[in-house]
């Protein structure tokens, strides 16, 4: 069986030590094709890395390390001297210490590559490491998580925008020096905009919505099947599952990433920590900066309705710099969110926005509840066990009971009369627990509010200043049931009391 890459961004390290290794040389045959700039924007761990680190040693010519891959017999493995640049390596508390730190970068690639760098400023020196290099050869640039001084101040507009204007400087050398370049790639978490860092690149190819892309980064079902089979038999020996039982949950928890609205992939970073340790957990999400996430989602006091109520555009990527962009699309971008499905207006699409999978959901719900409606993560945790509790029982009244505790033990002064405000929050609490819910579920007749989907189905409707009859009915018209009815079903009618700022009212009934 082979070993698990967990950490392994080095394409020749994966392929010689035996780990397992998913091939995308495919799409990278297509890319190098190309003579204008390559960008491609992915979240954090998605394999932004592993992609610059293969495309290194294709133009290093090392042809030896692509034997069974794609692209072994059908490129000409020429070497080429290369640039390869990573941004995670720049000093960004101040912009003197910037400046220096790219320069420092670029002595060093030129040092790497046998070449003295004598220029002391970062644009010249980088102008200087191309033609230089392009002595023997015209040259390959590959630059990894381009934007990072930027995101490490995106909660400082004044500061970002420095930082904004010294990469627009530094990347110019790209379009100036085109005749020296032989192929570029870069790469980073969020989409550039067309006055932002790359705005002297016009003839930059953006693949990052690209559906022929879609599926470059990230694992899709196929090869998760056909590249990890020893691990999901063991997996499924271990935790007493059938391998068809595994599999369902594996892409209910890790699945779900679309670049395009249509085509889904899994997060690499969860699937291979679940292998390893076997157990569904939060890999990704608790991965990577939740101080950060906490600190903006209070900011913007972030709910969920906010995030998906409207449908987003292609040009709502690049039409605002990040720091200015709308949360629902900061969040799209770095993962939080993703494409779940499109619609066409003439000849334009918009996508729709939710969740990823449930370990997103459930990570990020729990941070919401923390951060914009103020609950410590003792009392979110002990909410957590009492709802799953209840589902797992079906006492749908102690689930009730819970969220009229949660509700109350928010302050007054964060309460809004407005359905979709409790649609969020009760949607919110279920969603902490690791449940798989989903709000406003489509079914041909109409949108029903929540659905617990388990083992049972638990369908709400919640109304404001009504009553839990006229919800119950709303759902029993509508037949939002219909859709479920091979399994066991109840539904819940609630109505909230808008001047008691609780649930006042609630009727069930099982279908």
């Amino acid at each position: 069986m082979k070993k698990l890459p967990i950490g392994v961004q080095d394409y020749k390290k994966i392929k010689e030590g035996n780990y397992t290794y998913i091939d995308k040389t495919k799409y990278i045959l297509d890319l190098i094709s190309s003579e204008a700039p390559i960008f491609l924007s992915r979240p954090r761990r998605f394999g932004k890395s592993l992609t610059i680190s293969t495309l290194y040693y294709l133009f290093k010519g090392e042809k030896d390390l692509f034997k069974e891959t794609y692209i072994y017999d059908k490129w000409e493995f020429k070497e080429y001297p290369v640039i390869r640049i990573n941004l995670l390596d720049v000093a960004t508390d101040n912009v003197e210490r910037m400046k220096e730190s790219l320069t420092k970068i670029i002595k060093l690639e030129g040092k790497r590559n046998g070449i003295e760098i004598t220029e002391t400023d970062y644009k010249f020196a980088f102008n200087e490491l191309i033609i230089k290099l392009s002595k023997k050869e015209r040259v390959v640039i590959l630059v990894d998580e381009y934007e990072k001084p930027i995101l490490d101040n995106i909660n400082n507009k004044e500061k970002a925008e420095k930082y904004r204007e010294i990469l627009r400087d530094f990347y110019v050398s790209i379009k100036s020096k085109d005749e020296y370049i032989k192929f570029v790639f870069m790469t980073g978490i969020t989409k550039f905009t067309k006055t932002g860092v790359f705005s002297a690149l016009n003839n930059l190819n953006d693949i990052s919505l690209d559906k022929a892309y879609a599926q470059m980064l990230g694992y899709t079902q196929e090869e998760l099947e056909s590249n990890f089979k020893e691990h999901i038999k063991e997996t499924a020996l271990e935790m007493k599952m059938e391998e068809k039982e595994l599999l369902k949950n594996l892409k209910m928890y890790y699945n779900g990433f679309s670049f395009d609205g249509k085509n889904s992939v899994y997060n690499p970073f969860s699937i291979l920590q679940f292998f390893k340790k076997r157990e569904f957990e939060n890999y990704w999400f608790e991965s990577g900066s939740p101080s950060f996430l906490y600190e903006y989602i209070k900011g913007k006091k972030i709910r969920y309705e906010d995030l998906v109520k409207y449908p987003v555009s292609k040009l709502d990527f690049s039409t605002r710099e990040i720091e200015e962009a709308n949360a629902s699309i900061f969040f799209t971008q770095a993962g939080y969110l993703t494409f779940k499905g499109k619609e066409q207006y003439g000849m334009e699409y918009e996508y729709l926005l939710d969740y990823p999978n449930i370990e997103v959901k459930n990570s990020f719900s729990k941070m919401i509840l923390e951060a914009n409606y103020e609950l410590e993560r003792g009392k979110i945790k002990e909410i957590n066990k009492t709802i799953w509790k209840a589902i797992k029982e079906k006492d749908i009244e102690e689930i009730i009971k819970e969220i009229k505790r949660i509700i109350s033990a928010i302050p007054y002064n964060l309460h809004k009369k407005e359905e979709s405000y409790y649609h969020s929050l009760i949607y919110t609490i279920i969603a902490s627990a690791g449940l798989n819910v989903t709000a406003e579920e489509l079914t041909n007749l109409g949108r029903s509010d929540i659905v617990i989907e388990e083992d049972t189905i638990y369908i709400m409707e919640i109304k404001i200043d009504k009553s839990a009859e006229k919800a119950l009915n709303q759902i029993k018209e509508m037949k939002y049931y219909e859709k479920y009815k091979e399994k066991e079903i109840y539904i819940i009618g609630i109505n909230i009391n808008s001047e008691k700022r609780n649930i006042d009212e609630y009727k069930i009934e099982k279908i």
